[in-house]
């Protein structure tokens, strides 16, 4: 038996739950592996990219984007000018894929819940 015939043995869902399920789970990889870190408006290229590429080696993604709001970043005056990354910072796009299935989630700012949602804007079955 091959991995992934192995690994869709042992959920108990459909391809459709499985996808958001995924989707989920790398939405919550992004905001708890890389909230806090130190970021400026130097580094702040390099940290989008950084969580992109560490998202896309995971199983079934198919596209992620991920945008850093700069305007929370104060002008470089010392050596310790510098920010640390919130989930109020963090606009994300991400797409997973498994068989016929094809589930966007993303995750916002929320001006009126104060807080950084994520959620699913669409579910597609190809």
């Amino acid at each position: 038996m091959d991995r992934e015939t192995c690994a869709a043995d042992k959920f108990n869902c459909t391809v459709r739950e499985r996808a958001l399920f995924e989707a989920g789970i790398k939405m919550g990889t992004v905001y708890h592996q890389f909230v806090g870190v130190p970021v400026n408006s130097d580094s702040v290229e390099a940290l989008e990219r950084s969580i992109e590429e560490g998202v896309l080696v995971q199983p079934y993604v198919e596209s992620i984007k991920v945008r850093i709001d700069r305007s929370r970043f104060s002008v470089k005056k010392d050596e310790y000018s510098y920010c640390s990354l919130t989930g109020e910072m963090l606009d994300v796009v991400l797409r997973i894929k498994i068989d016929d299935v094809r589930v966007t989630a993303e995750m916002r700012f929320d001006k009126e819940l104060n807080y950084p949602l994520m959620y699913i804007s669409n579910i597609e079955e190809l």
